[in-house]
């Protein structure tokens, strides 16, 4: 069985909810703490050096990493996932997975550990970094469809992304009122009752 180390509401939390989606069997274990010394970090460092979540611990003994690689691993398992091969939503899909980790993710990084990259005036850095999310998820709006879900009728693994993003910053109230159809699609993915246990465990509901 796979086993997930995350913490609930954390990264963690739309890899877990691929896993239900796909309704891969899993134990998951919490390792809050994780990212300060102690007897949480050290079980994960012995897992990934470098000390991240999600870690997913793989059948075989093997170790998998980022949430994009995760999809990518779950669709050799479960395709209908993601849209058809040699279709351009296809290629529309590899593109926006990889834009959210390559784009978003850096900005909630330099925005929760300022301090990490600059030596002064952290405060700068993570407004900067907040303002810059807004623009991008301004732009993501702008490439949404109709929905439900990114892809139309079809949920997707893309769609596990939503639900937690409109939970950090900037939060439920600014995606309603300024993205509309990336709150819509959150929404969506939170009526699944296959999902609502894991959505409740992360605080997501």
């Amino acid at each position: 069985m796979l086993t997930l180390y995350g913490v609930p509401g954390w990264g963690s939390a739309i890899s877990e909810i691929m896993l239900a989606m796909t309704r891969e069997p899993y134990d998951f274990i919490n390792v809050e703490g994780f990212d300060k010394p102690g007897p949480q970090q050290e079980l994960l460092i012995a897992l990934n050096p470098l000390c991240q979540v999600p870690t997913l611990l793989l059948d075989e003994g093997g170790v998998m990493t980022e949430s994009a690689a995760i999809a990518l691993m779950l669709l050799d398992k479960h395709p209908q996932f993601a849209p058809r091969p040699g279709t351009p939503a296809r290629d529309r899909f590899w593109r926006l997975l990889v834009w959210l980790v390559a784009n978003v993710y850096p900005t909630f990084t330099l925005a929760d550990y300022p301090e990490r990259w600059v030596d002064s005036q952290p405060e700068v850095l993570k407004a900067s970094a907040q303002r810059q999310r807004k623009t991008l998820y301004q732009w993501l709006e702008q490439e949404m469809g109709e929905g439900p879900y990114a892809f139309g009728e079809e949920i997707t693994l893309l769609d596990a992304y939503w639900p937690v993003l409109r939970c950090w910053g900037p939060g439920r109230e600014w995606f309603a009122a300024n993205a509309p159809k990336l709150n819509a699609m959150a929404d969506a993915v939170c009526g699944h009752v296959e999902l609502t246990a894991v959505l409740k465990a992360n605080k997501l509901l």
